[in-house]
């Protein structure tokens, strides 16, 4: 089905954060589309296991209220809240030259949504639905390259095996000539890191030395880890959020002889280095193409139906193990 019959508002479902640690399912209904928006309805769509897990659990500090808020999030902080940002669908009704097109959109979970038709990204031929809801913690990773610079040759070690870490990963295993090495004390981890391109070790075995360190684990003690392989002059590029959580940063020892920079990234601004001639959408279409590999479908560990989401989203919580990417998958109407 390509169109629907639009005469009507059409009814949707969405998933809520209603409490710390719960979640619903909500029916709203969606007013016709204009000239300039466009109905979509969702294939798929992915949890953020660092952001969103935060924000199930309550743990936004309220000082951050109005920088986390989410594209089309509905709600505030802490809770209700209609809150994610990687959704893949097919556009059912607005713009003609849209309608029929399969499209990411950062938007939160829900079966069919409106939104202006700007805020939408045609996938090329060559990136599946399934495999697009990837590219917001590509976008992520995109923003963190851009931040921390590597160069041709360089040692680069990521810390954490998460989505944006082992999307990190692969992006900086491409440059040429560059040594690029995974930490983290999974060692299943080790064989997602070969096919990417990278080796991978405990943080136990971990190379130091690195030319840049990028960290991605979201523990305290990944940072640590990270701040001890950071070679001489060096950055560590943090990417890691942890809410309400106040993290102990190791900056005696050896941190100010080796001169050391401790960096941040994060996706909601477009890194200095291109912020003159990359606004958000040409960040986005970038971190869409760039999924053109099938090496990627390996970072989708899991997936579950839609109506499954509050009972998926509070397991993920409780106890992830080795997930990397949790897909939602949306039923054919």
């Amino acid at each position: 089905m390509s169109e629907r019959n639009h005469s009507a508002d059409v009814t949707s479902r969405a998933f809520w954060v209603t409490g710390p640690g719960q979640g619903a399912i909500r029916t709203e209904s969606l007013p016709e589309p204009d000239s300039g928006a466009v109905h979509v309805r969702a294939l798929y769509s992915a949890i953020s296991r660092g952001s969103e897990s935060l924000v199930f659990a309550g743990r936004v500090p309220e000082s951050e209220y109005a920088r986390m808020r989410a594209p089309f999030q509905a709600g505030d902080f802490p809770a209700p809240v209609k809150y994610g940002y990687a959704s893949v669908g097919v556009v059912e009704a607005g713009r003609p030259d849209l309608v029929g097109k399969t499209v990411f959109c950062l938007h939160p979970h829900q079966d069919r949504y409106l939104v202006p038709a700007d805020a939408v990204v045609p996938l090329p031929d060559g990136v599946p639905a399934g495999r697009a809801v990837l590219a917001a913690n590509m976008e992520t990773a995109v923003n963190a390259l851009w931040d921390g610079a590597p160069r041709v040759g360089d040692r680069i070690a990521v810390v954490g095996g998460g989505t944006v870490g082992l999307l990190c990963t692969a992006l900086a295993a491409r440059i040429p000539g560059a040594r690029v090495e995974l930490i983290d004390p999974d060692p299943g981890k080790r064989g997602t890191a070969e096919d990417l391109g990278a080796s991978a070790a405990h943080p136990d075995d971990a190379a130091g030395e690195a030319d840049l360190v990028i960290h991605a684990s979201g523990r305290a003690a990944g940072l640590r880890t990270a701040l001890a392989l950071a070679g001489f002059e060096s950055t560590v590029l943090e990417l890691s959020w942890y809410g309400v959580d106040e993290v102990p940063a190791p900056l005696g020892g050896a941190f100010h002889s080796r001169r050391l920079t401790l960096a941040s990234s994060q996706v909601g601004s477009v890194s200095p280095a291109r912020r003159a001639r990359w606004p958000h959408a040409r960040r986005l279409a970038l971190a869409v193409s760039l999924l053109d590999d099938p090496v990627y479908d390996g970072l989708i560990t899991g997936e579950s139906a839609f109506a499954e989401l509050p009972g998926a989203m509070a397991a993920l919580s409780r106890a992830p193990g080795g997930t990397i990417c949790h897909r939602v998958r949306y039923p054919e109407t």
